[in-house]
């Protein structure tokens, strides 16, 4: 662990006028910089180091969907968390992707400072790169910490992105069928 990064927390107590030493934040600012260690540890990972070899063949050319996977990032404006779901889908072109290598896809991208509109993409440009997909679609549905704890602090406010590649960008009924089933639940 950082020693800087323990120091900048230790900086950060005190500039808000708190005692860094007092009883209940001596630990604070190890346990604080191990926390942000953790929730930006995309950084430290790639998508081939994911995948991992994890493509198989498949004669499917059907849709495949892997929906609300739970996403938890940290915006880069504020550095305040945004909670939310994604929705995944490909048209396999001869490969299928092993399942929690989706899920996995989501998290790497997720666990960096992040904006939604960059994260939806990311996943959706990375799993075409791996999948050679004809079509991609990806939906994110968040809510985010910067809006809800600070500025106009909206408790019910949900932001919703999407990105469409290929077939789902090109078809209508591709992308309504995957926006009614991800829908469906």
């Amino acid at each position: 662990m950082s020693d800087a990064l323990i120091d900048s927390y230790r900086n950060i107590i005190e500039s808000i006028g708190e005692e860094p030493n007092r009883e209940g934040l001596i630990d604070t600012p190890k346990r604080a910089a191990k926390a942000m260690r953790y929730l930006c540890h995309g950084y430290d990972q790639t998508v081939e180091q994911l995948v991992n070899g994890a493509l198989f063949e498949s004669d499917n050319d059907e849709m495949v969907i892997v929906r609300d996977i739970e996403l938890y990032s940290l915006c880069e404006h504020h550095l305040l968390p945004f909670i939310g779901k994604a929705h995944v889908a490909y048209i396999p072109t001869g490969k299928v992707l092993g399942l929690s290598k989706v899920a996995r896809i989501v998290d790497m991208f997720a666990r960096r400072l992040q904006i939604q509109e960059n994260l939806t993409k990311q996943i959706a440009d990375a799993i075409h790169s791996v999948t050679y997909a004809a079509g991609v679609g990806v939906v994110i549905e968040a809510q985010h910490m910067c809006m809800m704890m600070r500025g106009c602090e909206k408790q019910n406010s949900v932001m919703t992105t999407s990105v469409m590649l290929g077939e789902f960008r090109n078809s209508y009924n591709t992308r309504q069928e995957f926006l009614q089933l991800i829908r469906g639940h």
